[in-house]
Parts: C-alpha cells; sequence; structure tokens
C-alpha cells in the first residue's frame, strides 16, 4: 500500500490541476509504460519538484497494462 504525505498529495492535485487549467500551453515530450511498481509515484513527485524550475512536468497513470510516465513541457 502507498502512503503519501501531505506534500505529495499536494503536488499531485497541482499537477493534474495544471493539466486541466492549460491543456494547450503543454507539450507531451515523451511517454513510457512500465510495470506497476509503487515507486514509480515518489520517483515522479521528485522529478516534479526537481525540474520544476526547467519547465518540465511528470505525470503517472495507471492502467491494466501497467503504469505510464509522460513528460511535457510547460510553456
Amino acid at each position: 500500500m502507498i502512503t503519501m504525505d501531505k506534500q505529495t498529495t499536494r503536488n499531485k492535485a497541482s499537477v493534474h490541476n495544471k493539466l486541466k487549467e492549460k491543456p494547450n500551453n503543454l507539450e507531451l515530450i515523451a511517454s513510457q509504460r512500465f510495470r506497476e511498481d509503487p515507486q514509480l509515484y515518489k520517483i515522479v513527485d521528485f522529478l516534479n519538484r526537481t525540474l520544476k524550475s526547467h519547465h518540465l512536468l511528470f505525470g503517472l497513470t495507471k492502467s491494466e497494462e501497467g503504469m505510464s510516465i509522460t513528460i511535457y513541457e510547460v510553456e
């Protein structure tokens, strides 16, 4: 089971809100599918916090086939 602290939950909500608010200001750079791994949430959170100043946004989705990480450039 994955537990997230308040900061992680806030960051995830912030990323989700950015995707909703400004869909035209995001450019998809890459997407990659992986086997399901609970650590991927921590990695994506780390990347978002670290690379925000470089105008990069990382997303993580879960499906029946596994998990997908997407990378966006934010204008």
